[in-house]
């Protein structure tokens, strides 16, 4: 069964940096575009960075030039490194996947989400 799974959240304080990743498991033939979603108490999910197969990545512009988003195609996992952190950076972060598993068809798949909170 092919699941995303992440990790590396956690509490920082403002000016902080942290690194998510977020791994692909199962029998998996290939892998897409691959980002990080948050979502906010009481706001809707948002993209937060996204990156092809091919390394080509898009940024929010609330996260531009202090997030950076990249993979490892070998080990199918899919990272966000995040500095500057800010208080409205607070948030669950959700990794997302466009994953062809083995003998099946191209889907869209969500991971469970790591909370990211930053406060002094």
């Amino acid at each position: 069964q092919v699941q995303l799974v992440e990790s590396g959240g956690g509490l920082v304080q403002p000016g902080g940096s942290l690194r998510l990743s977020c791994a692909a498991s199962g029998r998996i033939a290939s892998i897409g575009t691959m980002g990080w979603y948050r979502q906010a108490p009481e706001k809707q999910r948002e993209s937060v960075a996204t990156i092809t197969s091919a390394g080509s990545t898009n940024y929010a512009e609330s996260v531009k030039g202090r997030f950076t988003i990249s993979r490892d195609n070998a080990k199918n996992t899919v990272y966000l490194q995040m500095n500057s952190l800010k208080p409205e950076d607070t948030a669950v972060y959700i990794c997302n996947a466009d994953l062809t598993p083995v003998a099946s068809y191209r889907r869209n798949y969500w991971g469970q989400g790591t909370q990211v909170t930053v406060s002094s």
